[in-house]
């Protein structure tokens, strides 16, 4: 899949018959934007499709030769799992992209940094890789807000000052890039997304 110029839970989105402006931007990023980053998005997507009004979904590579196509297999991935591959391309990570984002994710440390990078003071406490993000969300942090945005605001917050103190083991929060890998790499590359897009939105409330 492509990384999105913005693709949306909410109103651009093509999956979705909604005007509203969605109110927390959630941006993933890899390297191409060809695999790992579009993927995220799109399992997001599906996955909290409940507040699809609410939420900003888009992607980026920080090496992405803009308008690539979204890799087949990561195409497939998420047809496979009942979403809609959307976007037109790849696109590269801009400051601006960081600016504009209330949550990065990374598909791995080095993209995390990337952003912060381009952006750190924005970037600073909004910025994870995506198996970090994950295993540092927890639910109570949000359990008394109702509105979806307010509430991954909530959830990012916790999580920032959570991770200081976090004895987890931070190398297993890197998706390895498949590209070029075998089927079993291709594999575990979207098990391992998948598993942290359903904890993100479990702590959304949308077990």
């Amino acid at each position: 899949m492509t990384e999105h110029a913005g693709v949306m839970l909410g109103s651009d989105s093509p999956c979705s018959g909604t005007s509203r402006v969605p109110e927390f931007r959630v941006l993933t990023v890899c390297t191409a934007n060809l695999y790992r980053s579009p993927l995220a998005e799109c399992l997001l997507r599906t996955r909290l499709a409940a507040v699809r009004e609410a939420i900003q979904l888009s992607s980026a590579g920080t090496r992405a030769v803009p308008g690539t196509p979204m890799e087949t297999a990561a195409a497939s991935a998420v047809v496979a799992r009942g979403g809609e591959p959307s976007g037109t391309g790849a696109r590269r990570l801009t400051a601006g992209l960081v600016e504009s984002a209330d949550l990065v994710l990374g598909a791995g440390v080095e993209h995390r940094e990337a952003a912060v990078r381009l952006a750190p003071v924005r970037a600073l406490s909004r910025a994870f890789s995506l198996r970090e993000f994950a295993r540092l969300v927890r639910a109570e942090d949000g359990a008394d807000v109702v509105d979806p945005a307010a509430r991954f605001t909530a959830l990012v917050a916790g999580a920032a000052a959570r991770r200081g103190a976090a004895t987890a083991d931070a190398a297993d929060d890197d998706v390895a890039d498949p590209l070029g890998g075998s089927e079993a790499v291709v594999r575990e590359c979207v098990r391992r997304i998948e598993e942290s897009v359903e904890r993100i939105a479990v702590a959304m409330g949308l077990g």
